[in-house]
């Protein structure tokens, strides 16, 4: 049985965009923990020409139904114009683990989307 989390996987050209996304995301309880992991190679077809860039991959622990917010946030807080940005369902983990991750996000934030799309940086 599925559990109501979610990791999401968000690239970052640089560490200060990596951080001030993940940093905000556990601030405003959209997230529980933002892992960042730095050194990562990508390699990928961008308007017709194969590019090469060092990223900073988020791994990021939240509930299911944020997973519209967390998107919201990313957008409005990174400096790609198309960021990446993948959900996986944690179908199985531990109880402790996962007792912590509910505990440390918003059950959820019943904000209307064009008010949040208006909110503050």
């Amino acid at each position: 049985m599925p559990t109501p989390y979610t990791l999401s996987l968000v690239t970052a050209g640089d560490e200060k965009t990596a951080a001030l996304i993940a940093e905000g995301l556990v601030k405003e309880k959209l997230a529980a923990c933002v892992s960042v992991i730095g050194g990562l190679s990508s390699v990928y077809r961008w308007r017709d020409k194969i590019e090469k860039k060092q990223e900073f991959l988020l791994l990021i622990k939240t509930r299911e139904n944020l997973c519209e917010d967390v998107e919201q946030f990313v957008k409005r807080s990174h400096n790609y114009g198309t960021p990446e940005i993948l959900f996986l369902n944690i179908g199985r983990g531990s109880k402790e683990y996962l007792d912590w991750l509910g505990a440390n996000t918003l059950f959820t934030t019943n904000i209307p989307r064009d008010k949040a799309e208006k909110a503050p940086r």
